[in-house]
């Protein structure tokens, strides 16, 4: 029993770690700093039971009583028998057909001063409610009010949820990989045992008959996983084609598969998967080998990584894999939770349910996960960014899937045309706004700004006067016509065309006539350093500089004589340290519009 977990060292542990989605505190006193009074028992017992419903409703947690937000223990001074009210409150003022699974109820001595600690596991049968019949839920660090249709979830998911807090007969610590153990152990409180770390965060407990362990203390740790868990593993399957066709057919061109435990699966897996990515190896703009992907790699990881973690254990399948011509299908064991639905999933709000708590919260306080929710949303502004069609979410009764399409936002036509733009190195906001002008049409300002999928006037000003001021987008009616047809025609001033995008034809010309290259800058010269040297020499419309800073730039002058005096006065000029060079801005000159400045 020496190293069984003493509760009293557990909780300062967890006062260390401070408040979070599983950690709450509560002061048992009120009032300003110099004049606090005791709490009285009723509202702390209130407090007690909202908190431990919560956690009970979302991923369990732990509640110190005694405790103020920023650590400091100072005890709760009520007597005796209304510390006994307080350590009853979860019997009292909780719902009796909605019990808590509470695994420690207790009072304890901390710096001479009495706390008491609760620690409860998520609800696995029922929602669960106050003795008022209210219902509340752990969200971050807050306890919100919530439905019971929203925590309600179907009994037969009960099993799936149960699985990973399950205790299995025979497992020994002897069984998980005690190196990869110990240095998590390291980096969450250094000094740290395994057996201690183990029960600290919840996935093995102290008995009699010595450390019984969770199916989550070996889905995440075990040295040998088959023998636990056959289908722990990741398939990765290549398919020619668009759709999986059998027998004569079967156009699988490589099948891969990988097993491990949760840890070791995140990595082999990702190591699998992340060569079939790669489209083609070309030649870069800096003379070195670069390979292009077909998706954008955070976002497969984000996909894997939600895989692994939520998939149903309780199904004895694996992940699979399936790379498409077109698209990507990542399909993991386990219909949607009753709990979310898809288009909850899809407005990108944040909803978010764990089905396998202590696997979460391990990956999620071992930064291999985000904050709860925020992965979905982390993969569809990556898919936006790329410029790819947004994903597809699909529960049926066995499992769910995400799938990534590999397809460009724009038509064909919008290709072709914006590839007579590639000279300009254009970002992905100016390819929107460039993409509308196909077939000489007006743009207006309410074309750019849902293009752009945005109403912030700070980046609609920033892409149409770098775009302006390279003579690509050309103003065809002034903001007093604007207003004036507006007005004439009741019509939204933002709907009226303004702009059109001018033919590459003559572009490269103009705009490069009135630019200088600036070579040999100081790594820590910037837009304001450019700009203060040359406005001596006209009016600048633009200044660019590369991210990162490449030591390089262009300054962008209103009229070409000013760029002419530029280029032959600023030529060795000192600048932060460095003489630097200019000369004429040439046509083909690959420029990263990534850092554009607007107008003067």
């Amino acid at each position: 029993m020496s190293e069984m977990l003493l509760l009293k060292e557990r909780a300062i542990n967890t006062i260390q770690l401070g408040e979070s989605h599983f950690r709450e505190f509560k002061s048992a006193f009120t009032g300003p700093p110099e004049k606090k009074t005791q709490r009285s028992v009723k509202d702390i017992c209130k407090d007690i039971s909202e908190a431990l419903v919560a956690f009970s409703n979302a991923d369990g947690g732990e509640l110190l009583v005694g405790v103020e937000d920023d650590g400091e223990i100072t005890g709760v001074p009520h007597s005796d028998a209304d510390l006994q009210l307080m350590l009853a409150a979860p019997s009292t003022y909780i719902h009796k057909d909605t019990p808590i699974q509470l695994s420690v109820s207790s009072k304890i001595d901390l710096n001479s001063k009495a706390v008491l600690f609760f620690s409860v596991l998520k609800g696995s049968g029922e929602v669960y409610q106050l003795s008022d019949g209210r219902c509340v839920r752990r969200r971050d660090k807050e306890t919100v009010p919530d439905t019971p249709r929203n925590i309600y979830f179907d009994y037969h998911e009960k099993n799936s949820r149960e699985f990973d807090r399950l205790f299995v007969d025979g497992a020994q610590v002897a069984d998980l990989d005690l190196t990869l153990l110990q240095t998590l152990a390291d980096n969450y409180l250094r000094g740290l045992s395994i057996e201690r770390y183990l029960q600290q965060i919840g996935v093995a407990q102290y008995t009699e008959s010595g450390l019984r362990l969770r199916n989550a203390a070996l889905l995440l740790f075990a040295k040998d996983i088959l023998r636990w868990h056959p289908r722990c593993q990741v398939r990765v399957l290549k398919v020619e084609g668009s759709e999986l066709k059998s027998g004569e057919q079967y156009n699988v061109t490589s099948d891969e598969q990988v097993s491990g435990n949760v840890f070791e699966l995140l990595i082999s897996s990702w190591e699998t998967l992340r060569p079939f990515l790669a489209s083609k190896t070309k030649f870069g703009a800096d003379a070195r080998f670069v390979q292009q992907y077909l998706y954008p790699e955070d976002a497969c990881r984000e996909a894997l990584i939600n895989a692994i973690a939520h998939r149903d254990y309780v199904i004895q399948n694996g992940i699979d894999v399936f790379i498409f011509n077109d698209r990507m299908e990542i399909r993991s064991p386990g219909a949607l939770l009753s709990t979310l639905s898809i288009p909850d999933l899809e407005s990108l709000t944040g909803s978010h349910e764990s089905r396998n708590p202590f696997i979460t919260r391990v990956l999620r306080e071992n930064k291999f996960m985000r904050e709860l929710g925020e992965g979905l949303k982390r993969i569809y502004n990556l898919m936006e960014e790329n410029d790819l069609e947004r994903p597809t979410l699909t529960s049926d009764g066995t499992s769910f899937t995400i799938t990534l399409p590999h397809k460009s936002i724009f038509s064909k036509k919008q290709t072709e045309w914006l590839s007579l733009f590639k000279v300009f190195d254009l970002d992905r906001f100016q390819k929107r706004i460039v993409a509308l002008g196909v077939n000489d049409r007006e743009i207006a300002p309410e074309d750019i700004y849902n293009a752009m999928n945005t109403d912030d006037r700070d980046t609609y000003d920033r892409e149409v006067t770098a775009l302006r001021s390279l003579g690509i987008l050309q103003e065809v009616r002034k903001n007093t016509e604007a207003t004036r047809i507006s007005k004439r025609d009741k019509i939204p001033k933002r709907k009226i065309g303004r702009f059109r995008i001018r033919s590459p034809k003559g572009v490269d010309q103009e705009s490069s006539e009135k630019g200088v290259f600036v070579a040999n800058l100081a790594g820590d010269a910037d837009k304001e350093d450019l700009r203060k040297a040359f406005s001596q020499f006209g009016r600048i419309s633009n200044v660019i500089l590369p991210r990162p800073h490449k030591g390089f730039g262009f300054v962008f002058f209103e009229n070409k004589e000013a760029a002419r005096i530029a280029i032959r006065k600023l030529d060795r000029f000192p600048l932060k340290g460095k003489e630097i060079k200019t000369d004429k801005v040439r046509p083909k000159t690959n420029i990263n519009f990534t850092g554009v400045m607007g107008n003067d």
